[in-house]
């Protein structure tokens, strides 16, 4: 039996459709796992000041991550790893062995240089925090989270080797090991030291996320050592093949520095509510976006290599139309259940009403340009399969830049403009709250998503004509039954409240379960009459035996 099961994550899958829901199926278990972690943090310590240092203190560390554990991206070494191993077990041996070295000597020599000046940049960063009496706290837990790029970049390059074996199942596993170690260190590390303890679970997961691959690579005499003479051409032709990614992934995480240091300045809790709506929109961006442009990476890739441009088009189009028929239905349950969804995942302990409605807001903001971001990630890999990776550098830098200046005089005008603040107030219904500024973050990341997502767009319809073209008939259906979808999940979230008591996590989890089923029941139904074709793409998808495929695992990072 365990026999069998193991084989179910070692066949390939022949189809795009069945491949991305497959790629979904394990981003959700992780997703659970990861909202389980949430709802633990948020119980533990609401939405405060404890949990503002602690999701600030992931800011400098997520940083020198994106930065140097590029050097062992999972797309960039595996064509490089079989090219050797083409040649011999030895010669990939002595490669893998390199570039560990050179990774080991940069990443330790940057965490020593962060270590020593972690006083001075977070005050920097955060200047209001520095004057806070639990700023050391905030240094020591940055301090020991700086464990966790060296971690992940070792467990990034031995992914590496077990995808290039196909041992697939053991590499999905490290993320959901990952949230283990972070929820041990909620319950027991904390207790005994702190917030430095949950720092030390945090640790434990990258460790254990590094470890569950460790016994396979070393069973098959790969798993690298330190050299202290390192080749600098294999470096050199690493660094030159990742670092457009890596700009472009470093400007994604820059923004967020730019986020979290604007919501510090903001009333206590307003860096933990943009972590928790962040982080509960990042589940449909991870099961969509990210399964599907991954997905269509290797046929894209493969197709471009022949030089057939209408089989590209028509591959991109493929993937296009699915991420619309799912990303807009989601966006509009987000939206109308948004206070259903955080309650329930989010609704207990210390995190109150108040907490829980200002999260809900943010939450519908940030997934306002759930499309976006979805179709943002396939459009970035369609580039990376075409050999351009300087295109979407360009294009994510100055979005990146877009963001942070429009989320900077959003939040000045929101301070200014009363007009303009009882706008969105009335309209996310949170004017009696206080703190409602820190809604002008999601805001502006989503304008400045929408944007990314319109240069991204106009560039590919500039290289293939008609693309948008034929995507219209999508859109309209899509759009047009995810707004009777809506309007019905609204309804019935007034009938259900008359039936179940909403106080309590139970009924308000069936209040928006049971209006969610019956919005996406009339959603099928208008798409069915329309004789909706995604409608039957899917339909035939889930009817085929995907598990008897082999599994494609999604790298670490969505780009």
């Amino acid at each position: 039996m365990v026999k069998n099961l193991l084989n179910i994550f070692n066949r390939e899958i022949a189809g795009l459709h069945e491949a991305a829901y497959l790629l979904g199926f394990f981003a959700l278990c992780s997703q659970i796992l990861a909202l389980w972690r949430d709802r633990m943090l948020a119980s533990h310590f609401g939405a405060g000041t404890t949990l503002d240092l602690y999701y600030s203190a992931f800011r400098i560390p997520d940083i020198l991550f994106v930065t140097l554990a590029s050097i062992v991206s999972i797309s960039v070494l595996i064509p490089l790893i079989i090219e050797r191993l083409d040649k011999g077990k030895p010669e990939a041996k002595e490669f893998i062995n390199n570039v560990f070295s050179f990774f080991f000597f940069a990443i330790g020599f940057s965490a020593v240089l962060a270590f020593i000046f972690t006083p001075q940049l977070m005050a920097l960063i955060f200047p209001n925090f520095a004057v806070l009496p639990t700023f050391g706290e905030l240094v020591s837990l940055t301090r020991v989270l700086l464990l966790s790029p060296i971690f992940l970049g070792f467990s990034n390059l031995l992914a590496s080797i077990t995808q290039v074996y196909k041992r697939f199942f053991v590499y999905a596993m490290s993320p959901v090991v990952y949230n283990v170690g972070i929820i041990i260190g909620i319950i027991f590390f904390y207790p005994i030291w702190g917030l430095t303890g949950l720092g030390f679970g945090v640790i434990l997961g990258a460790f254990f996320h590094f470890a569950i691959q460790a016994p396979f690579v070393a069973s098959e005499k790969m798993l690298p050592s330190i050299r202290f003479y390192i080749k600098w051409k294999d470096i050199k032709n690493i660094i030159f093949i990742s670092l457009p990614r890596t700009i472009t992934v470093s400007s994604v995480e820059i923004t967020k520095l730019f986020m979290v240091s604007f919501a510090s300045f903001f009333i206590p809790g307003s860096v933990s509510v943009f972590n928790f709506s962040l982080n509960l929109q990042s589940v449909p961006l991870s099961i969509i976006g990210v399964s599907y442009s991954i997905a269509a990476f290797p046929t894209l890739s493969r197709i471009f290599s022949t030089g057939n441009k209408q089989q590209f088009l028509e591959q991109m189009v493929s993937s296009v139309r699915h991420i619309v028929f799912w990303s807009i239905p989601v966006t509009v349950l987000f939206i109308v259940l948004r206070a259903q969804i955080v309650r329930t995942i989010l609704g207990a302990g210390g995190f109150n009403w108040d907490a829980t409605r200002l999260t809900a807001a943010a939450l519908a903001l940030f997934v306002v340009s759930l499309i976006a971001q979805n179709l943002i990630t396939l459009f970035i890999r369609s580039y990376y399969s075409q050999g351009r990776t300087k295109t979407p550098l360009f294009m994510n830098l100055f979005s990146a830049i877009v963001t942070i200046v429009t989320t900077y005089y959003l939040v000045m005008l929101f301070n200014s403009n009363e007009f303009f603040r009882s706008f969105w107030e009335s309209l996310l219904k949170v004017t009696d709250l206080e703190g409602t500024v820190v809604l002008m973050l999601p805001l502006g990341f989503s304008i400045g998503a929408l944007f990314n997502l319109c240069i991204h767009w106009f560039a590919f319809e500039k290289d293939f004509k008609n693309f948008s073209g034929l995507l219209f008939k999508t859109f309209f259906h899509t759009f047009s039954s995810s707004i009777i979808m809506g309007f019905v999940a609204y309804k019935f979230l007034d009938v259900f409240d008359n039936v179940f008591n909403v106080d309590t996590l139970l009924g308000i989890f069936l209040q928006g379960f049971l209006s969610g089923v019956m919005g996406i029941i009339s959603a099928i139904i208008v798409l069915y009459l329309l004789k909706n074709r995604e409608l039957m793409e899917v339909w035939k998808a889930l009817h085929k035996k995907i598990w008897k495929a082999k599994v494609v695992v999604p790298g670490s990072d969505p780009q």
